[in-house]
């Protein structure tokens, strides 16, 4: 088990029972030795929908029990709904999910009262767990007061002051439910704000999707709905609800760091934060300063909060994965929007359609008038983290190498290794590699002129980094 770019993850056959009240007690045991909490106080427990999510919620709750703190059980709802009700009573949570990863794995996301924890909270629980793990450590079950009702009571408030009474009330909005844990706050949301809602894809088994790197089949279906229920736009978001899925009226699913950036334009942000990955047209985009990190939502925060404590006002922040963070209050028409520093899914999802009714234009022009950069990205699943190692360190080792590397794909310009290695090359063209920060995956991101252009670069730059692991005798076949 380690963390990556959010929370603790990996196999569920690694994490259930003891690996669980490990790390349950290695937070708890963080949280009182920081000051951050202290015995007999309240911590709240949520989950996704995921098979394995009640049994590790149900284990994380005893561990919380034993180590003399009072668990609440939130069950089934999204992250950030967790993480508002957490700010608002004043509670570290732990919320049990995986994200977009298949249901084979699963994961933990920890908060702090005041919010996520960083980068120093992780090494110390870990830290912690590593000394755990040498004692003799009971592992049990147990259940808590259900408070759920209570936790989606307060987010509702919130998405309440995001938009006018009936705002959308001009479209025709599919919803993608899947498994994931928003599909009831999405549909409630839609009907809420006056839209005309078309349910999809209902799933009672775990379906694991990637918001930012939609599958084709995944894309397939949704312009097949699109075209069969004449819909304006399609949303969804991933299994516990924290990253949004978009797409246009033909059911293409349109990038998460544009809608980051209709969200940030919509809040009339002063001060935007992102990680290196979004798309490199961003800073032409508005009236804001652009703050650029490393991948992942601790690293965002982070880049909010000196903003904040430098005395800026509006500051806000998204993920490539459209995942919107908001670190001040924001005036709105229908009241202030409270701070939620971390990823929300309903924020970015609502601006987009706003403009789409307001505007009463296809989502498809409105996306083609930003004129940014195409961008996609894919990754390289069941790539060994070794061998992700060894690329990575090759490509460092000389920027001789480097160049021979990305050759065939043409001349390089300028690299940044903010995290992992974006290279810009002569014709303008990024190319951006990344091994994912918790499962078995190198990820690619690229960007180009046009569509076309931007599929060939990624098609390309995979098929070079395959190639690079097979002749290196890393891997057999990828």
């Amino acid at each position: 088990m380690k963390f990556g770019t959010s929370g603790l993850r990996g196999l569920v056959s690694d994490l259930e029972g003891r690996p669980t009240t490990l790390y349950a007690s290695a937070f708890a045991r963080h949280l009182l030795e920081s000051g951050k909490a202290k015995l007999g106080d309240t911590i709240l427990v949520g989950r996704d929908y995921r098979p394995s999510s009640p049994s590790i919620a149900a284990t994380c709750i005893g561990a919380l029990s034993r180590a003399g703190f009072q668990p609440l059980d939130c069950g089934a709802l999204p992250t950030p709904a967790l993480a508002f009700f957490g700010l608002h009573i004043g509670a570290p949570s732990l919320m049990v999910t995986g994200s977009h990863i298949p249901a084979d794995r699963n994961g933990i996301k920890f908060y702090r009262a005041d919010g996520e924890i960083d980068k120093a909270d992780e090494g110390s629980i870990t830290r912690i767990a590593e000394v755990l793990e040498a004692q003799d450590i009971v592992s049990e079950q147990m259940s808590a007061p259900d408070v759920r009702e209570a936790a989606m009571s307060l987010f509702r408030s919130r998405i309440e002051s995001i938009l006018t009474p009936r705002a959308l009330a001009r479209l025709r909005v599919g919803v993608y439910q899947h498994s994931t844990v928003a599909r009831e706050m999405l549909v409630e949301t839609l009907v809420l704000f006056g839209a005309a809602v078309v349910e999809l894809g209902f799933s009672e088994s775990f379906i694991p999707v990637d918001t930012e790197a939609v599958s084709s089949e995944t894309v397939q279906q949704m312009q097949a709905w699109a075209k069969e229920y004449s819909l304006d736009a399609i949303i969804s978001a991933d299994g516990d609800g924290d990253r949004p899925l978009v797409t246009d009226e033909t059911g293409t699913p349109i990038r998460g760091d544009l809608l980051g950036l209709i969200a940030a334009r919509f809040l009339n942000a002063r001060v935007l934060v992102t990680p290196v990955t979004s798309n490199s047209g961003i800073e032409a985009q508005g009236d804001f300063k652009v703050v650029r990190t490393k991948v992942g939502s601790p690293f965002v925060i982070t880049g909010m909060e000196n903003a904040v404590q430098n005395g800026c006002p509006l500051v806000m922040g998204f993920e490539a994965n459209g995942g919107t963070l908001v670190a001040t209050p924001f005036p709105l028409s229908n009241g202030e929007l409270a701070p939620l520093p971390t990823r929300d899914s309903v924020l970015p999802i609502l601006a987009v359609l706003k403009i789409a009714a307001q505007s009463q234009e296809p989502l498809s022009r409105l996306v083609a008038n930003f004129n940014l950069p195409c961008a996609v990205a894919d990754r390289l699943e069941d790539f060994p983290v070794e061998t992700s190692a060894a690329l990575m360190a090759y490509l460092r080792q000389s920027d001789e190498q480097l160049a021979d590397f990305l050759a065939p794909l043409g001349k390089v310009h300028n690299k940044t290794d903010i995290d992992g290695l974006r290279v810009t090359l002569s014709d303008g063209n990024v190319v951006h590699l990344r091994p994912s920060g918790n499962a078995p995956e190198m990820r690619c991101y690229v960007e180009a002129k046009n569509e076309q252009a931007a599929s060939n670069l990624l098609n390309a730059t995979l098929e070079i980094i395959r190639a690079w692991a097979s002749v290196n005798n890393h891997v057999s076949s990828i």
